[in-house]
């Protein structure tokens, strides 16, 4: 099964994909989707679309895991993410991908065990936990690689 992981931001949306094979996981792609902050938001909304079905395209996941808005204390920064999310559960929908979403409490405690885990723990954890050679990077792609190896979690 294919999984992937989708962390939402306007500015930067974390992807990361894994290949779950008989209880094995192996890492298969990360990154970043960008877009840059004086272009106009449907234009931001549209590369986040069109970058995000290309990786669809590409790897075929079966499941995509996407981090849930959670409340924040900054109003502005909570209604662009949810711009950014919405987007990107379209796109999942069109392209028929089975959606899971998860807050990034849930995500950190299904990784390290502990919900109030900072980056640097959720990359360390990622990178053990998919025997990477280094620390996957920039921290929105290994939040969206630990929101994929959530998906592989029974419940």
């Amino acid at each position: 099964m294919i999984i992937l992981g989708i962390d939402p931001g306007l500015a930067t949306t974390g992807y990361g994909i894994i290949k779950m094979e008989r209880s094995k996981i192996q890492p298969l792609d990360w990154g970043v989707i960008e877009t840059k902050k004086n272009t106009p938001i449907e234009k931001r909304l549209e590369i986040i679309a069109d970058d995000l079905k290309k990786i669809i395209k590409k790897y075929r996941p079966q499941l995509a895991v996407v981090e849930s808005v959670y409340f924040a204390k900054n109003v502005k920064t909570a209604i662009i993410v949810s711009h950014a999310r919405g987007v990107i559960l379209l796109t999942l929908k069109k392209h028929k991908v089975k959606l899971q979403e998860l807050t990034p409490l849930q995500m950190k405690s299904q990784i390290t065990s502990y919900g109030a885990a900072t980056k640097h723990q959720v990359q360390f954890m990622v990178g053990k936990m998919l025997n990477l050679k280094t620390t996957p990077r920039p921290d929105d792609a290994a939040d969206a690689l630990a929101l994929a190896i959530c998906g592989t979690i029974k419940k």
